[in-house]
This record gives structure tokens, sequence and C-alpha cells, in this order.
């Protein structure tokens, strides 16, 4: 049998609803209307209208007063309201006023209801006037038989901007006084931010179909606004009393609605609440708010991004553009976190192909697919092939001869290449060395190696086998000189929320309900967020001499304990309270403060204030060469102490930490590495 597509499948609507619902608020319009100039003429005449004078019929000229005749004021309304409608309809059609919403009526609305009615009535008036001028001819235009008063006029004017307005601003009192009583069973909400951005977050959260939040009070620092209320909500105190006024009210979140929060703003907010059990969120876009267009299901939690990450960068588009504009563009390591990102930034500045080379299938699945759907015009190749493979890397260069390479592909867990030694020298060695091998056959313009600061003074394998590869970079490039390609080098920190770093694993302890598990309470890190880092990575390409190790500024470090207890606190839990946090101890290859040079190094600044590059010693070829043989002897089933005798030849400042414990740590130790 065949199915009731009556109730089977939804009825697609009506073409006749828009329509049908302008015409019944036009209909009241036109209600208004007549209730107003009949208002208008009651109020002129305190409801007692008296006699008028008619003209005798006469087309020539207007009769004298003497042969005029009595008739009623109320005969020359109906005779005006004909025309008084007419006008007042195509008016107010010509300003979209038939086809608003009015449950969401704003100021913009009555401002709009304002102009429709002062025009309006200016034409109305000049049509009477002109009638005067006119005499009975005039009248007959329209239909009145005796002169309107101004008066009339000038109160049918005010009263439609009451009557069209009131009734609108009424559907909306009806609409918002209709929340419950009771506030019970919602959340209890705290308002950051008495201005412009809180009022609308106040607005709109009334304005949800289904009542979900209670703002119990505002919070603003000026204390003009002390006491104050915003649609029945009162200013309760500044941000140094929202612990105490969050305690008193049994607030549940706190959204932060203050037109440009600074990250120092962020902290203080953050600092005073981690005592309280307070989820945080922050209003997506004050331009959205300000014009009007906010959806309060949009507000987003407080990122520990919020707090660690810097201004915007500015980038210099000229010089990126000269050095990616056009060009054939490789990225090692293309579906890592920085790689991934590298690819994301590169597509806005046009390369003519962009090569995503990497050895992992998911993650080259993942951003070859994300990049289509984002640029469906881009000359995309995704390459699985593993950096360590020559042949087959030499086979990609030569198919592609790529002009420019971002070389990211590494292996970059400290404690993970305390117990692989050997792979960490295989990848981070010889094959960064393979990639700069096949950068000189291809002769391409330039190759940007990504390192890290773990390379400056380095006590772990990872570090260590970074700074071999800056020197074989450097090497190269000093044999070549100012030929093809040029080599570059950046050097940088952590990155927020990359795979396997300390956000993604703190953010995963915490949802089991901890410990957060941390290796020692001075531990200290510089952090930059991953598009900042991506971002200024190709800056660094663009500007950078051969050679050169370039340094993003990187700001101020971190302490780990600090961001895991702003983390705890962001996720609406009290630090050693509700989410416990436990050291481990130092791990093998960590230390305690990351630096940024090398003894011997001198920092030199470049024309772009967030990046700088320094000048150290350099290293020969026929040296690294020669390293490279004592390296590849130990990267296959020598002992622990042979792979950092190796390596400390090679990189005299190499300080292997202590390994007396070399098995693979416990789940409960791995924890994080920052």
């Amino acid at each position: 049998m065949a199915k009731d597509t009556d109730t089977d499948t939804p009825r697609p609507p009506s073409r006749y609803g828009p329509a049908l619902r302008h015409f019944y608020i036009g209909l009241a319009h036109v209600l208004l209307f007549i209730f107003s100039l009949w208002l208008a003429y009651g109020l002129r005449y305190e409801f007692h209208i008296p006699p008028g004078w008619e003209p005798v019929a006469d087309t020539e000229a207007i009769m004298p007063t003497d042969s005029r005749v009595p008739v009623s004021m109320w005969d020359n309304f109906f005779e005006l309201l004909i025309f008084v409608v007419i006008v007042k309809a195509i008016v107010f059609g010509y300003f979209r006023l038939y086809a608003g919403w009015w449950q969401y009526v704003s100021v913009q609305d009555l401002i709009e209801t304002f102009k429709a009615s002062h025009i309006s009535t200016a034409v109305i008036l000049g049509g009477v006037y002109v009638c005067k001028v006119l005499g009975p001819h005039g009248y007959k235009v329209i239909t009145a038989s005796v002169e309107v008063p101004d008066t009339v006029l000038i109160i049918d004017w005010a009263a439609t901007i009451a009557l069209v307005g009131g009734l609108r601003f009424l559907v909306r009192i009806i609409k918002e006084g209709s929340r419950p009583v009771s506030p019970a069973g919602l959340t209890r909400v705290l308002v950051i931010g008495a201005g412009d951005v809180g009022e609308g977050v106040i607005r709109e959260l009334y304005r949800l179909p289904v009542e979900r939040y209670h703002v119990v009070g505002l919070i603003d620092d000026d204390p003009r606004k002390r006491g104050i209320r915003i649609h029945g909500v009162p200013v309760l105190g500044g941000v140094d009393d929202l612990a105490e006024v969050a305690e008193k009210q049994n607030a549940e979140e706190v959204v932060i609605a203050l037109s440009r929060p600074a990250r120092v703003e962020l902290r203080r907010i953050i600092e005073v609440c981690k005592g309280q059990r307070l989820t945080f969120r922050i209003v997506p876009g004050v331009a959205d708010l300000i014009e009007g267009r906010l959806d309060v299901s949009r507000l987003r939690e407080v990122d520990i991004n919020d707090l660690l990450g810097r201004e915007p960068v500015a980038l210099d588009t000229e010089d990126i553009g000269q050095f990616v504009t056009g060009k054939v563009v490789l990225v090692t390591g293309a579906g890592g976190s920085i790689g991934s990102e590298l690819c994301r930034q590169v597509v806005a500045f046009r390369p003519r192909r962009l090569v995503l080379l990497e050895q992992a299938e998911n993650n080259l699945f993942y951003i070859d697919r994300e990049l289509r759907r984002a640029h469906p015009g881009l000359d995309l190749v995704p390459v699985i092939a593993d950096i360590c493979d020559r042949e087959r890397l030499a086979t990609v260069f030569r198919n592609f001869r790529p002009n420019v390479i971002f070389h990211a592909a590494a292996h970059k867990h400290v404690p993970m290449m305390e117990l692989n030694p050997g792979e960490a020298i295989k990848n981070n060695i010889f094959g960064s060395r393979n990639v700069v091998d096949m950068a000189r056959e291809v002769e391409a313009d330039a190759l940007v190696l990504i390192s890290t600061d773990k390379a400056v003074n380095p006590t772990s394998v990872m570090g260590c086998t970074k700074r071999i590869t800056e020197m074989y970079c450097q090497a190269v490039s000093s044999q070549a000189g100012a030929g093809k390609p040029k080599f570059v080098i950046v050097r940088f920190g952590n990155v927020l929320g990359s795979a396997g770093s300390v956000v993604p694993i703190f953010r995963e302890q915490i949802a089991r309900g901890g410990p957060v598990t941390i290796t020692h309470p001075e531990m200290r890190r510089y952090f930059m967020t991953i598009p900042e880092a991506a971002q200024l990575v190709i800056q660094a390409g663009a500007i950078g001499k051969t050679g050169q190790i370039m340094l993003l500024d990187m700001g101020e470090p971190v302490k780990i304990v600090d961001l895991a207890r702003d983390m705890i606190t962001l996720s609406g839990f009290r630090p050693d309270v509700d989410i416990e946090i436990e050291f481990l101890g130092v791990r093998p290859g960590e230390k305690l403060f990351e630096e940024l040079r090398t003894s011997g190094e001198d920092v030199l600044p470049t024309h772009h204030h967030k990046i700088f590059f320094w000048q150290n010693r350099g290293c020969t070829l026929e040296k690294i060469e020669h390293a490279f043989e004592r390296l590849r002897a130990v990267s296959n089933g020598a002992s622990l102490d042979e792979i950092h005798r190796a390596l400390k030849e090679t990189v005299p400042e190499y300080e292997p930490g202590d390994h007396e414990d070399r098995r693979m740590p416990s789940d409960a130790s791995r924890a994080t590495t920052a």
C-alpha cells in the first residue's frame, strides 16, 4: 500500500505565507491610521465636534462667507480620511514597515516609523495647503469640503508615531514579559560588562524561545554604574568583587561581554575566580552584538588560547607574495599540527601548486579533504612518502620540482625520542638531510627548516638532532654561497594545542576528573598559537637570508603549573579541590627552562617586529659530513651511551640528562611534556 504522503512527507511552506502576513500587518496599520486621525479630531475639539461650513458649489470662485452652508466636521473627517490613509499606506510601505517581526522590534524600527510619519504628514499638509490655494477646485482633489485645522494634522502625526510604535513595542513587551516568574531550574549567569555588549547579551538571552538562563547580575569596574539596572538586572560590583558576588548569587556561569578584552583582563577575571566552580563564556564577535546580529547559541567557552595567545600577526603580504604566489610549494609533514596550518596559510597567497608530503595516511587524507573543500580551484597534490626514503623523495622532487619547501616533518616528542634515540637520528637528521639534498638537486628557490628552542644548549636527543640539522643547513648554505636554494631556519617554542602537547593532554586529564600530572612545579615554557607560528614561519622564510637562524618572538615564558590551574578553572572546577595536581619529577631530556639562544650567538632585528635572527658560530660541511658517518653507525643497535657520545661529539653543548630509568613510562607518568 502506498504511504500517505500527507503524513509521511512534511508539507512545504505555503508561498502565500509571507504575503498573507504582510497583508495582515498592512491592514493593522490602516486601522491605526484611521484611529489616529479620529483621535486627532477628538483631541482637537475635546470630542465635541462643531459644525463646519461648506462652500456653495461654484467652479469659478469661492463664495462669500454668508453664501456658505453649515456641515458637520465629521463629514469632513470621512472625506479627508481616504486621502490620509492612501498617503500613509504608500509611505509606510516604502519604508518596509509591513515586513517587520514585531517581537524583535528595535529602536531602529521606531526611527523608521518616525521618518514615515514625518514624510506622510508633510505630504498631507502640502496637499491641504495646495487645496487652500486652488479653492473649490482644490477641495475636490481630496474630496474634503472644508478647510482642515493644522493642529489636527500635527496631532495626527504624533498619534501615528505613538500608536504604530507603541503597538510594536507592546508585542515585544508581551513576548519578553511572558518569562517564568520563578528562575528555578535555570542556569544562573553573571555578565561581565555593563556596556553595549553586556546589554546585548542580556537582551538576547531573554529572547531565547526556551528559557535556559537567569541573569542574576552585572559586573563592571566603572564606579558610576554601580547600582544601575539594565533590563532589570543590577550592577553588583567590579571584577575584584566577582568571586564574592558569584558565591552570594549562586552563579554557575560567567559571560564575558567586553568589547575588546585584552589578555590581561581575561587573566585577571580567571585569577579572581580560581576558588569558584564557574563556567566561563565569551562573546564571539563584538560587531555582531552592536549591530544586533548576536546568536547567544554562539557564545563560546573561554579557551586557554584567549589567555596565552597574542595579538594577531601583521604580515608583510608583499614579501610573502613574492615568496609564494605563483610558485610550486611543498610542505613535508603536511598532516601534522604545524605542517597542516602552514598549508592553510600558504593557500591564501595563491601558489601555483601545493604538494602535501606526509607519511601518515590518515593525517594526509584529512588535510587534503579540508583544503579541497575550502579551495576547490587549488592545484593540490597529496603525496604519501617518508623523508627517510631517499629514492621516493627524489622521485617526488624531480616530478614536481618545488620552488619553496617548508620542512616540518620531524619526530618531536622529547620523552619518546629519549627512549628511541636511533629513530630520532634517522628521521630528524638523515631524513632532513635528504630533503636538503633534494632541494639542492632541483635548484629550489628556498627551503625553510622548522626547528625548535630545544635545539639551544640541548639536553634531549630530539633537541640535539634538530641542532645538527640546523648545522647541516648552514654548512650547505655556506658552501653554496648566494646561489639556490636559500636555507632559512626558524626556531620557536611550544605551540598551543598541537598533537600530543600539553594542552590536549591536560584537557583529557581534566575530562577524566584528574589528576593533572606535571613534571615539576618550576617547569616553564614559551608558547604561541599554531596560526601565529605558521604565519611567522612563512614571513621568516620570505625575509630571511640563506643560512640565517630566525627566532620568533615568543613573549614571556609560562609556568606549566599556572597553565594547568587556568585550564582547570576554565573547565568549571577548582584546582587542588575538584581536580588534583600531581608532580612526577623531571623526565630524561627535559629542562626546567627553555633558552632562546646559545652562548656566542648575537641577536639582530629584522624589519618585522616579531622576527629576529641569530648570528652564530658556523660549521664546515666537511666536519658535519664526518659527524654523519659516526651518527649513522650508532643509529641502529648501539647503546644509549654510545649514541650520547656521538651526539656530543657533533654538538659540544649537548648535555644529556640522567637516564637511570630507561623503561617505557607507566600510564600515570605519561603526563605531559612542556
